[in-house]
């Protein structure tokens, strides 16, 4: 029995988002490692929290110490009954609940080596130095990984030992890269040209690892051991020594692999000498700084039994010159710096923690799974810019108080505390981000004062695929809401914070019930949304409003936090869906290249077969005018009505054969075709060969029913053909076999007057119209027919929506992309991998989630404070399989233009009183002269959304009786205005030739001014 056969299974259900990101070998690893994490206070629990639901084989938890006031700021599996109780073990009840597939245990005594030599990786949080160096050593020599992390205050730190030989197996997260070749010359170094349909070029990188394949001419390339390349330019690699090979005549494909890397790793020559991985490299100084204060911190505990109080200038300055005696003469350091740290290390901070809890995590991930580049060595992190500007905060302020915030209050003081208790927020999503806000929401203290409030709102009910990111459910709450068990789940963690959940959508639809008085009562917005589409909106409504955005985002181990704020950074831009991808139609229906295009070309097939021809079918049944509409599209569309209503099955044979005849179509017939307009040695026009580079030469398939994915794919098409006809049918397997048996089917016969557009601009736009003439009248017959012999009813049909979760639509895609891609010589996908691609699955890990939510909340700590220096924000951008950080400050907000000493910006907005000098609701002509008054501005058109209120030029609107603006817009969009909009926003068109932009929005308020926050 080979090893590989003792590898676990893996649950592809609840761990499906994080398969995309490790891959079935590295979650098998996985889940034969046993992981020990020592320290049970925020960080802890963060990271066994982290590790539990990525699914190793078993975590113990280790603390010999009981819980305190000051753990309650950030462990979220302690209340205050349990201060006074061991960390391990209470924290253990929690943790085991997360995971069933993983076991969970605590321990309680001392870490002996004989203890420590059953786990695949060692873990400590809360040790002293000497434990830290004692326990790295005998890790080290045993072939133990080991794993230091750290948060004291604003200031983090992560260090990573795996050892003299570890090997990492797979360093990418991406699929491996592949292109078409479309040159490679003779040289040292050769030069290969890649073949690309766009202007992104190719998407190698300096020093990858490639094979290449399907090379006609330099056929000593092909099945060669991996070269690396040099990336020369979007075109161009450099491949190594092609001197002595064949000249290239065409074709073949290079491919990314992956070669495994040695790494090694020493924790006491690191101490002296530190390796520190840092996101700013003018910032080096200051990490070293912070690498001999963490050192000199544990000195100064042993001296005094303690850590330096909050905001003491004595311990401070004991802190200092026990940093300096440690550095000697070699060192400059930062003494101001390590002032501030020593001010605030005792401070205990939630999002702190979710940061380094999620960084150290992934470390302990990498360890067990060889996928991903470990951290070499330190990672030093700190967040002092969330201090308060300008103001001193001191030590009776900062004083703990037997309070569960005793940890956040040695940082910010109580004061403070209140400001964050009064807050009022509005989370949109409480999905995996979401859920690791809230958390830390609940730490914090946010809205957990009096006056305070936390609106959440999400539609979506709980899957099993959550469970294995989205921290706040259990098992048992499949099903049900995710923010109503969310918003449960963090009133356990603090029963203080006042939270209401919602089920709405954020969009449009629902802006009357979040209208102008919700969002006029918020002091700020986070967004926790996947869809680019959402989180525009949400951004839009804080710039109408004037609301501080906090927008995070994740994909696989990539994560950002971004903070948007008014007058203060640029608004929140269009993004991009980087899953979401659109191929030219040639490319689908001629020229595929990559198992992405197979597989959009059958997504297509199952939309034209089974959801398409039956939906207008329907239409055309209950109302034959209903599809008289022009161009190409009309004729598609009756074509797939005719199809529908000629080829109705009666039986399991007559869906059988209907799935024969099309499995014959798409794979033999249809490439006979193409190689019938354009054959193997076919030339283009400048006399270089048709198929080249991106354009795979195909080849016809022969039907095999031995073949299980030739079967397979007219079973399930059979299936879904009768269930689009409503035909409920016994399917039998002998019959079936006897029927493809027996089926004869005419040869091809090729089209010689066919136009195969080989350009999306060579595809017609209108069609003959004889030929669309005549096929409505065959519909007509076709309909005159069935309404004769009273089949008019049974001919409706049942139209399938495609969903990624259903067996059988999945297994018709996998099995038609994987057909098409035999066709055209490109690598097949399995079921899993063909769901991530058709249904656009976007990769996520509980890692990049805490560690985006850590960063997102020390953001918010300054927009508590209400800081005004816009350098004190940060954008935050990471990838925690490298691992990268970069922070920056966010774009200050840009002038767009000035205009009469007036400068605006995309903040800005005209405001105009809803009411003039008589109490009553403002017409236009009080809006425009109001405008003209105020502005200098001379308005030429006003909008309301896109209906034109008025328009200087047009005579008819000008001279319209003097209605209030809300019967105005009344009378145009026959819908009123509701009495619960107090803003009404219109657009405006100046008479002016110096204004070439678009003026700021016109702000209309229909409430006193001074109601407005």
């Amino acid at each position: 029995m080979s090893a590989t056969e003792y590898l676990p299974k893996i649950d592809e259900e609840l761990y499906s988002r994080q398969l995309y990101v490790l891959g079935h070998q590295a979650m098998q690893k996985m889940a034969t490692a046993a992981v020990l994490v020592s320290g049970m206070r925020g960080l802890g629990v963060e990271i066994a929290k982290n590790v539990i639901l990525a699914g190793v084989k078993s975590v113990t938890l280790h603390d010999q110490n009981d819980a305190q006031w000051s753990d309650l700021s950030s462990q979220f599996y302690l209340s205050e009954n349990d201060v006074g109780q061991n960390r391990a073990k209470v924290s253990k009840h929690h943790l085991a609940k997360l995971n069933t597939k993983v076991a969970v245990r605590d321990y309680t005594s001392g870490l002996s080596e004989n203890f420590l030599a059953d786990f695949q990786v060692v873990v400590l949080t809360d040790s002293s130095l000497e434990e830290q160096l004692h326990i790295s050593d005998f890790c080290h020599a045993n072939k133990i990984c080991f794993v230091l992390a750290n948060t004291k205050g604003l200031a983090g730190q992560v260090f990573c030992d795996f050892g003299e030989n570890f090997m990492v197996c797979d360093s990418s997260e991406a699929d491996p890269v592949s292109a078409a070749i479309e040159h490679i010359t003779l040289g040292n170094p050769g030069i290969l040209t890649v073949a690309c349909d766009d202007e992104q070029g190719h998407h190698f990188m300096d020093g990858d690892w490639v094979v290449f394949s399907e090379i006609e001419g330099m056929t000593e390339l092909n099945g060669s051991k991996p070269r690396q390349i040099c990336v020369k330019g979007k075109y161009t690699l450099e491949v190594g020594d092609t001197s002595s090979f064949s000249p290239y005549q065409r074709g073949g494909i290079i491919t990314q692999v992956n070669v495994p890397q040695k790494h090694s790793f020493s924790l006491q020559a690191s101490m002296a000498d530190p390796k520190i991985k840092t996101p700013d490299r003018n910032k080096m100084f200051r990490y070293r700084t912070l690498h001999v204060a963490f050192q000199a911190v544990h000195i100064f505990q042993n001296k005094f039994g303690r850590l330096p109080r909050p905001q003491n200038q004595a311990d401070a300055d004991r802190l200092v010159e026990l940093a300096e005696t440690l550095a000697g003469e070699q060192e400059l350091l930062q003494k101001d710096l390590i002032r501030t740290f020593a001010y605030g290390c005792m401070g205990d901070l939630s999002p702190m923690n979710s940061f380094i809890g999620g960084v150290a995590a992934q470390e302990v991930l990498k360890a067990v799974s060889g996928k991903f580049i470990p951290l070499d060595q330190w990672l030093y992190f700190d967040a002092y810019e969330c201090l308060p500007e300008g103001e001193q905060l001191t030590e009776e302020n900062c004083a703990p108080r037997d309070s569960r915030y005793d940890g956040q209050v040695a940082v910010f003081g109580a004061d403070f505390q209140k400001q964050l208790g009064k807050q009022k927020y509005f989370l949109v999503g409480a999905g995996a981000i979401g859920s690791e806000l809230l958390k830390n929401f609940a730490m914090i203290g946010l809205a957990a004062g009096e006056g305070g409030k936390i609106t959440v709102t999400d539609m979506d009910i709980i899957e099993k695929s959550n469970l294995n990111r989205q921290f706040l459910f259990q098992p048992e709450d499949v099903f049900k809401q995710k923010s109503e068990v969310a918003a449960t789940a963090i009133r356990l963690m603090n029963p203080n914070i006042n939270v209401t959940a919602h089920q709405n959508q954020v969009g449009p639809d629902t802006e009357h019930f979040y209208g102008d008085d919700f969002f006029l009562s918020l002091d700020g917005v986070a967004s926790a949304l996947d869809s680019f589409q959402a989180r525009e909106y949400v951004g839009e409504r804080c710039v109408r409003y004037l609301k501080p955005l906090l927008d995070s985002g994740t994909h696989g181990t990539k994560g950002h936090a971004l903070v948007f704020l008014p007058y203060l950074t640029k608004t929140h831009e269009r993004g991009q869906d980087s899953d979401s991808q659109e191929f030219p139609l040639c490319t689908l229906r001629h020229f595929p290249s990559t198992i992405q295009h197979t597989i959009q070309w059958a997504r297509n097939q199952f939309e034209d077969l089974f959801k398409n021809g039956a939906d207008n079918t329907n239409k055309f049944l209950r109302d034959p005018t209903s599809l008289e509409t022009e161009g190409m599209e009309a004729l598609k569309m009756l074509n797939l009505v005719k199809m529908s209503l000629q080829e109705k099955p009666r039986c399991w044979q007559d869906c059988v054969a209907w799935a024969r005849r099309l499995w014959e179509c798409l794979f033999c017939h249809d490439i006979l075709q193409l190689l019938y307009n354009f054959p193997p040695e076919h030339e283009t026009s400048s006399g270089l060969p048709f198929w080249l580079g991106s354009k795979r030469c195909p080849h016809r398939l022969h039907f095999d029913y031995n073949n299980p994915t030739h079967k397979t794919f007219i079973v399930i098409a059979s299936r879904l053909f009768a269930q689009t006809h409503r035909l409920h049918v016994h399917e039998d397997e002998a019959t079936t076999s006897q029927l493809l048996h027996d089926l004869h089917l005419p040869p091809f016969r090729p089209c010689r007057g066919m136009h195969i557009p080989v350009t999306d601009e060579e595809i017609p736009t209108l069609p003959d119209q004889t030929v669309l003439v005549e096929l409505k009248q065959e519909l007509g017959k076709l309909r005159q027919e069935l309404e004769k012999g009273s089949a008019l009813f049974s001919a409706y049909m049942e139209p399938l929506h495609f969903e990624k979760d259903k067996d059988s639509h999945l297994d018709f895609i996998t099995h038609a992309a994987n057909l098409r891609a035999e066709n055209y010589g490109i690598s097949p996908v399995d079921k899993f991998q063909a769901r991530r691609i058709v249904g656009q699955i976007v990769p996520a890990i509980v890692t990049t989630t805490a560690a985006v939510a850590g960063l997102t909340c020390l953001e918010l700590y300054k927009l508590v404070w209400q800081h005004k220096d816009h350098s004190s924000y940060r954008h935050s951008f990471f990838q925690l399989s490298e691992p990268l950080l970069h922070r920056s400050e966010p774009l200050p907000s840009p002038q767009a233009y000035k205009y009469h000493q007036k400068t605006w910006s995309c903040w800005d907005r005209i405001t105009v009183p809803g009411f003039n000098s008589k109490g009553e609701v403002v017409t236009l002509k009080d809006i425009c002269d109001h405008i003209q008054r105020e502005h200098n501005l001379v308005p030429q058109k006003l909008l309301f959304g896109t209906a034109t209120l008025y328009d200087k030029e047009d005579k008819i609107i000008e001279q319209q009786p003097p209605f209030s603006l809300t019967e105005l817009i009344h009378q145009i969009t026959e819908k009123p205005v509701s009495e619960e909009h107090h803003l009404l926003v219109l657009s405006m068109v100046c008479e002016n030739e110096e204004l070439d932009h678009d003026l700021p929005p016109v702000h209309i308020w229909l409430q006193p001014m001074s109601s407005q926050k």
